[in-house]
């Protein structure tokens, strides 16, 4: 089941799977216990088997307990997957760990901006690079990013790394991702932010160590090389 996920190359992207199955299971069971039931009723109380409709009024304790029971269970399972989801939002929204690498992304219509440090390790100065549509990190390390809009409302969205986040003009949201398996992946807007939107994706490439560092020289020289 659940086999048209993405793969799955970040290392809280399990979280966020586990997640997904809690609800697809929980989901489906009273999917299909509902649909029985129904099919249950229209047989055993087809107008055949009993041609005096009843009028239940609810009052007895029986009858209530039809409506109190299930409520109070689908309370409890919407409770229990509340706290689930809660730990993984805090692990993955609340908790940065410390970086590795870092990058800006910035929505625009109908593009990706990423802006990387120079040499220097530092925004704003003159030797950052910024590249559409292309975002490069190497494996197995924390890549903090900043992402904002410069326009309408954007939605950063990277499946491969089960990473969503909606990127809003006026605000610098702040992200962070490790990704554990080199390869290319699609980027994705998931908000729909005008009549270009569907052709709004870029890509990322998770490099080796060794190709990181190829690609970090043929971009800033071997200046920026060494500095890595």
């Amino acid at each position: 089941m659940l086999t048209w996920l993405p793969q799955n190359v970040s290392t809280f992207g399990g979280d966020v799977d586990h997640l997904f199955h809690i609800i697809y299971y929980i989901t489906g069971v009273w999917f299909v216990a509902a649909e029985l039931f129904l099919f249950y009723c229209l047989v055993r109380f087809h107008k055949s088997r009993q041609a005096q409709p009843l009028y239940a009024r609810g009052e007895s304790s029986s009858q209530a307990a039809w409506v109190l029971v299930p409520v109070l269970v689908v309370l409890m399972l919407d409770l229990g997957i509340d706290k689930i989801g809660g730990d993984v939002w805090h692990r993955i929204k609340l908790e940065l760990p410390p970086a590795g690498d870092q990058v800006h992304v910035t929505g625009k219509q109908f593009n990706w901006e990423f802006t990387y440090p120079g040499p220097d390790g530092k925004f704003g100065t003159a030797d950052d690079q910024t590249i559409e549509n292309e975002l490069h990190v190497p494996v197995g390390t924390v890549v903090r990013f900043e992402l904002s809009s410069k326009d309408v409302i954007h939605s950063f969205f990277v499946p491969a790394l089960r990473l969503k986040q909606d990127a809003m003009p006026g605000r610098t949201i702040k992200g962070w991702f490790e990704a554990t398996q080199p390869g290319t992946y699609e980027i994705a807007c998931a908000e729909l932010c005008g009549f270009g939107h569907y052709g709004m994706h870029g890509v990322l490439t998770v490099h080796t160590a060794a190709d990181y560092q190829r690609w970090v020289q043929s971009t800033w020289g071997a200046a920026k090389a060494a500095a890595k």
